[in-house]
């Protein structure tokens, strides 16, 4: 009987492919060159899954001129380069790997909110050019964390561990805006305060977003909604690329409108906005936050067994369209 084959589009760990080749036929790609869409469309030919990243976009143009694809697995919990409902038409069911990031990616998160309201790149730059030759009493002063309020936009398994870390570990005010509400049993543990977004950008000190990218939630943050928050307040994006209009969030930066930011995530990365390169009161991150070796394998892992149940027979253990599989 012929195997299924696969094509894994970006390095992975060796561990995770010899996984995959006891079920599949493997096509790695383990230089972790990054497919333009006709290579990726090549790669595909034959292949009836592909194991992919954020930097492999599957619109309809790639589900057309692949029709034997069926399965794609993304080793993220974001999938904003799916057009799912391009994959749910063509019968091509993917996956995502939620859960397994939530703390590790909340971790960071907050970390880097820390390092953003407490000055740290900006001062460890200083130090680092030698120009600390003496203390002062407002030398890189920034803003408390601890009884501040925090706000996060976008109140999904993220936020709310961050909401946890903040409200139990730092007695922070959490304030939240959500598509929808939580239920109460969630939010009382933590003081957690459903409010709209106008109001969140007003009351937030620190501001956290974490909703998916999508459509609507393009450039959700932009020169207005900048111009709603405190003068003293911070901005923390680990959520995606394009919810903030990076150009605006640099001019606010660099006119003191708001604190400062750290960000995790940009329009168009890898590149990023030159003008954010400029700009002391920022902290830059190159999409790290779920970047531990344990959560990183756990994600591979959660891909994998996506492909392998998909392909065998079996069910996927987290199906973003579970509907395109009637439509195979």
């Amino acid at each position: 009987m012929t195997r299924p084959a696969i094509l894994v589009a970006r390095a992975v760990f060796p561990e995770v492919l010899e996984h995959l080749g006891q079920h599949f036929d493997v096509e790695s790609n383990q230089a972790d060159t990054i497919f333009a869409k006709p290579e990726l469309i090549a790669r595909l030919q034959g292949k009836q899954g592909a194991f992919t990243t954020g930097s492999e976009r599957i619109d309809a143009e790639v589900l057309a001129a692949c029709p034997q694809l069926r399965v794609v697995a993304n080793m993220a919990v974001g999938y904003n380069n799916f057009d799912i409902p391009a994959c749910t038409a063509a019968g091509v069911l993917a996956t995502n790997t939620p859960d397994v990031l939530t703390e590790t990616t909340a971790d960071f998160g907050f970390a880097l909110m820390m390092a953003t309201a407490r000055r740290m790149a900006e001062s460890e730059h200083f130090l680092r050019r030698g120009e600390w030759t003496r203390w002062s009493y407002d030398m890189f002063a920034g803003s408390d964390v601890h009884g501040s309020t925090l706000g996060i936009l976008g109140m999904g398994r993220i936020g709310q561990a961050i909401a946890r870390r903040g409200a139990l570990g730092f007695g922070m005010k959490v304030v939240y805006h959500n598509r929808s509400r939580l239920p109460a049993e969630q939010e009382a543990p933590i003081g957690a305060r459903y409010v709209d977004k106008a109001t969140l950008l007003r009351e937030a000190d620190h501001l956290v977003l974490v909703l998916p990218y999508s459509a609507g939630a393009h450039h959700a943050i932009g020169a207005a909604e900048l111009a709603l928050m405190k003068p003293t307040a911070t901005l923390t994006n680990i959520a995606r690329g394009g919810i903030v209009d990076d150009a605006a969030l640099a001019a606010a930066l660099r006119e003191g409108r708001i604190a400062a930011a750290g960000l995790d995530v940009f329009e168009g990365e890898p590149a990023l906005n030159p003008a954010l390169l400029t700009v002391p009161n920022v902290v830059l991150t190159p999409h790290i936050a779920s970047s531990t070796m344990a959560t990183r394998r756990a994600m591979a892992d959660l891909a994998a067994k996506n492909l392998v149940a998909a392909l065998t027979g079996g069910v996927a253990p987290t199906p973003i369209n579970p509907e395109a599989w009637t439509k195979a």
